[in-house]
């Protein structure tokens, strides 16, 4: 049964997408750093509707931790083969002229440490299988450039960067690396919303709607499976036509 790895899975997209996957027939690995009780409870969920998952806690921009969770995901369930990056810390809005060196690296730990952790440490075996998925969630926040937003959209824009540049130094190994990115997704962190958060918003989308984690999970599962095995190091964006490339 073939691995997935998904980072900060205990809630939010990370709950869902660790869902889909297992609903597709992976063994999947959800990650968390403290929702303990959350991550069991996805297991649970995901072992309910008779798939397969293991919860694994560690912090994903630490390297010591990340290497000795990689080693029990090897023990429990197996080598990792797609790799999910979706892990992500809090995003406060911060003016340009309060704008410290902090801030950038609080984004980068995330969207491009995290990353790169994750990937050196599965890299051998996703080669020793002939080949792997690495599935990174990006945001629509880069295109849309919203002001005191700055250092999130900074990490953001570099998080693709390595998409693409590791789409074209892994393609030889037959691993594929792409990028999902999401628009406005609600999900727990962003608390209860009223008609009034969503109005303004909704006017900008064509599509009518505001987006569910299930959108995402299913572009997700795409990337992951077989039928995308021709494609890498592409960007596929998840929101309503709010923004168009």
């Amino acid at each position: 049964m073939t691995v997935a790895f998904v980072s900060g899975a205990s809630r939010g997209l990370g709950a869902v997408i660790a869902r889909r996957l297992a609903a597709d027939g992976f063994a999947v690995a959800v990650n968390y750093a403290a929702g303990r009780d959350r991550a069991a409870q996805v297991v649970a969920d995901i072992r309910a509707a008779g798939g397969t998952a293991e919860a694994f806690g560690g912090d994903v921009t630490d390297e010591t931790a990340v290497q000795e969770m990689i080693e029990r995901v090897r023990s429990e369930l197996g080598p990792v083969t797609v790799l999910v990056a979706n892990a992500t810390g809090p995003q406060p809005e911060v003016a340009v002229d309060r704008l410290e060196w902090r801030d950038h690296l609080n984004q980068l730990e995330f969207f491009v440490k995290s990353p790169t952790l994750l990937l050196r440490a599965v890299l051998a075996d996703m080669r020793a299988a002939g080949g792997g998925r690495v599935i990174q969630i990006g945001s629509d926040m880069f295109e849309r450039a919203l002001p005191g937003f700055s250092a999130y959209n900074a990490a953001k824009g570099a998080q693709w960067g390595l998409t693409r540049t590791w789409a074209r130094e892994l393609g030889a190994d037959g691993i594929t690396v792409n990028l999902v990115a999401p628009g406005w997704v609600p999900v727990e962190r962003h608390g209860e919303l009223t008609d009034a958060d969503l109005a303004g918003y909704l006017s900008e989308v064509p599509l009518g709607r505001i987006g569910k984690p299930e959108d995402v999970a299913a572009a997700v599962a795409y990337l992951a499976s077989d039928a995308a095995g021709f494609v890498t190091g592409q960007r596929i964006t998840v929101n309503g036509g709010h923004n168009m490339d």
